[in-house]
């Protein structure tokens, strides 16, 4: 012990211990694996559980779900593909995915078919599939395609492998945004634009309502520009392989 300035200063005093940085605790190293693994695994079951509880009731869009959740209105009437029109689903293939009866989900080839074939405007065929769209809307979110495509990919090859191609595309033209202001599937979309049922949809009109994908609050099908029509000339004027689907009628 010494005496300073009339203080009394102990020399041997042990140095000041730092506390120990919490992120180096082990049991909190240990809690971030797992708690990522956690979130995948919930977003792994996701649509899993959906699926199921599609079988029971009739499936709705994550954008459907946003507008509810934000108070805004959704028109939507639910009909079985036996009570559409063929014409729209022969559409649908003929401008969104010429393979929908051949692939597994992905169309590689389609991918090359739009390098090849895109013009400055109107590219004319899309590289997602049916199936790539539709899990698109049932579970994913807008936006951001170079982080969703990859997870859009996994999800069409197993919805393949888990729903008939007439599931797929029924569910498909019942979700699928047809107009401004909350308009959704096929019967809202073919009462909006052409005051009319989709069983009663023409060629010319289902291809109306196609060429207005994947924007129709911009392409309204109701009010089609000359770029839609003319893009509908050339959807109505393809062939297309509707044998997947076909159902006695």
């Amino acid at each position: 012990m010494s005496l300073e300035w009339g203080v009394t200063r102990d020399e041997t005093a042990a140095p000041e211990v730092q506390a120990p940085d919490p992120s180096d605790r082990p049991d909190l190293k240990r809690a971030r694996p797992t708690r990522l693994t956690g979130i995948l695994l919930i977003l792994a079951a996701t649509p899993i559980f959906l699926s199921a509880l599609y079988a029971v009731v009739p499936p709705v869009s994550t954008l459907m779900l946003f507008r509810w959740a934000t108070f805004r209105t959704v028109e939507r009437d639910w009909v079985p593909l036996e009570e559409i029109s063929p014409n729209l689903p022969r559409a649908v293939i003929a401008s969104e995915d010429g393979g929908f009866c051949r692939h597994w989900g992905v169309d590689w080839g389609a991918v090359r078919e739009v390098i090849e074939e895109a013009s400055e405007d109107w590219p004319e065929r899309g590289a997602s599939t049916v199936s790539m769209q539709l899990v698109k809307n049932l579970y994913l979110w807008q936006g951001f395609g170079w982080l969703r495509k990859p997870i859009e990919i996994v999800l069409a090859h197993w919805i393949e492998l888990t729903w008939s191609k007439h599931r797929i595309m029924e569910v498909y033209l019942n979700i699928a945004e047809w107009g401004p202001n909350g308009v959704f599937g096929a019967e809202a979309g073919a009462r909006r634009a052409f005051g009319k049922s989709a069983k009663n949809l023409s060629a010319r009109e289902a291809a109306i309502m196609v060429a207005a994908l994947p924007n129709p609050i911009i392409r309204n099908p109701a009010r089609p520009t000359a770029g839609q029509l003319r893009r509908a000339g050339q959807i109505a004027g393809r062939g297309a392989d509707t044998s997947c689907i076909t159902v006695p009628r």
